[in-house]
Formats: structure tokens, C-alpha cells, sequence
């Protein structure tokens, strides 16, 4: 009980408490919308797919689609 109490006097202290373990609370938002994308991207993907080649393509591409899609729009707003 005295490490917690410690590491919160740190936190607070040093001005730090969304980035102190002992604060941090959320952050799970982002992997649920991920996750239920992925969901769907996989069943996108693998609803035709019958060859064991096309079966992983199509579960990289369901994992990696996000990634791809903000890299494109973020070269289509120049950045």
C-alpha cells in the first residue's frame, strides 16, 4: 500500500497523472473500434475466399486496412 501511495505523491508532484501508471484509466475506446473493424474487414475479405493463399491475404489485409486507409488520406491533404 505504500508504493501506490508513493507513486500517486510522484504523479501529482511531478505534474504527470494521465501518464503515470497509477492514474491511467481508459485508452480501451480505440481497441474496441479497432477491433470491431478488423470484425468486419475479415468478414469483407473472406467471404469468397477458398484457397489457404487467399485466406491469409485476406486476414493481413483486415488487420493492416486501417493503417493504409489514414496513410492515403493523409497523402491526399498533403501532410
Amino acid at each position: 500500500m505504500k508504493n501506490k501511495e508513493k507513486m500517486a505523491e510522484y504523479c501529482q508532484d511531478k505534474m504527470m497523472v494521465n501518464k503515470c501508471h497509477c492514474h491511467h484509466h481508459g485508452g480501451t475506446q480505440s481497441g474496441a473500434i479497432y477491433g470491431l473493424g478488423m470484425i468486419g474487414a475479415l468478414f469483407y475479405f473472406l467471404h469468397n475466399a477458398v484457397t489457404f493463399g487467399a485466406i491469409m491475404m485476406g486476414i493481413g489485409k483486415a488487420i493492416f486496412w486501417p493503417a493504409l486507409v489514414v496513410f492515403r488520406i493523409l497523402g491526399m491533404l498533403g501532410i
